[in-house]
């Protein structure tokens, strides 16, 4: 039985991105024990212009038959109000297929400059369906509103079940890692109530972890200590909004944005997401950097039980980085987007590749 890959393409640099992507899974299409068949699904503003929405309903069906969904990046700014159509397609599909846990590495690559001293190797767990983001945290309506003009009030809603699901999910990962530790991220010296609730939640997971160590950090000293001293983070667990900005601080610490794989969990569905915006100012020019989305797509495969051709693309993707002369430009090197997947597939033994 094959495995179904769902691929929504996105706005600006998306087409260019997910074309590396679908040519790196042909290519590795090989070492899989399962052929893997790509279809496409419209979204974004092509789909707005076609449909008068960012997100057809007929696609959030494909993505729940789908084994596995790789979404590109969206410009959700530039959408008109959800009124008319702009919804934002990572969010809907994160709340219709219920994936919990965005799941979001960062490490440092040997041979590409990072700006800082050890190198990362942390993963950042982020709760996917509730906090402060308004299109996913109410059962019906928005969690953001204005009153009266002048005042504008936002909910935030915080969840024993959710809370307990993305620090089950931290402590799994954490249990497979060297480090074998997680440290829970709060501000609930302010917010006592809301995150007082989490971090109960997170310790009652804890409990049940006991070869796992454990501590507890308020969200501005982990922004400070990541700068200096990352080392001491493994896996980190936290709430929407906090989990967002510390894996984009952690991802750019570790080199760059554009290198940041993604990968969205639920109990029973599962998307690999590129970490990085739309970047609609280079759309179309063959420069954009693929790897986010090539790494997303790998931790896809390894969730479903792909290790070796997970493993063989991370090689290949760390093996590309090391070298000026085999990295894209945004990263001090010389490819453009398609040279660069074409040199990953000749790394994985297929040439060019197709899917």
């Amino acid at each position: 039985m094959p495995h179904h890959f769902l691929c929504l393409e996105g706005d600006g640099i998306g087409p260019e991105i997910m074309a590396a992507t679908r040519q790196v899974l042909a290519a590795a299409a090989p070492l899989m024990t399962r052929e893997p068949i790509l279809e496409d699904g419209v979204i974004g503003l092509a789909a707005l212009s076609a449909h008068g929405t960012t997100i057809p309903d007929d696609v959030i069906a494909a993505a729940r038959a789908a084994d596995g969904v790789i979404l590109g990046p969206v410009s959700h700014n530039d959408y008109p109000p959800v009124a008319e159509g702009g919804l934002n397609p990572s969010g809907v599909l994160r709340k219709a297929l219920d994936l919990h846990a965005n799941i979001r590495p960062a490490r440092s690559h040997d041979g590409l400059p990072h700006p800082i001293e050890p190198p990362l190797d942390l993963v950042v767990m982020r709760e996917n369906l509730e906090g402060f983001y308004a299109d996913r945290n109410m059962f019906d309506g928005n969690g953001e509103f204005s009153p009266v003009d002048g005042v504008a009030l936002s909910v935030r809603r915080i969840t024993r079940q959710a809370s307990r699901n993305i620090a089950a999910t931290a402590f799994e990962w954490a249990a497979r890692r060297p480090a074998r530790h997680v440290t829970a991220i709060h501000k609930a010296n302010v917010m006592r109530m809301s995150d007082g609730l989490f971090l109960d939640s997170v310790r009652a997971v804890a409990a049940e972890y006991p070869g796992v160590s454990y501590d507890e950090m308020l969200v501005d000293a982990a922004a400070a200590m990541l700068v200096r001293d990352p080392g001491r983070f493994d896996v980190i667990v936290t709430t929407n909004m906090f989990g967002d900005i510390l894996s984009d601080l952690a991802s750019e610490l570790s080199g760059s944005l554009g290198l940041a794989g993604s990968l969205n969990v639920g109990t029973r569905h599962v998307a690999a997401q590129a970490q990085h915006g739309s970047a609609p100012d280079i759309a179309g020019k063959d420069i954009a950097n693929p790897t986010s989305l090539i790494l997303s797509s790998a931790m896809l495969l390894a969730h479903l039980g792909e290790a070796e051709a997970a493993s063989a693309i991370d090689a290949a993707v760390t093996a590309a980085l090391a070298s000026p002369e085999t990295r894209t430009a945004d990263v001090g090197g010389t490819l453009g987007c398609a040279a660069f997947a074409a040199y990953l597939c000749d790394l994985l033994g297929t040439g060019s590749g197709s899917a």
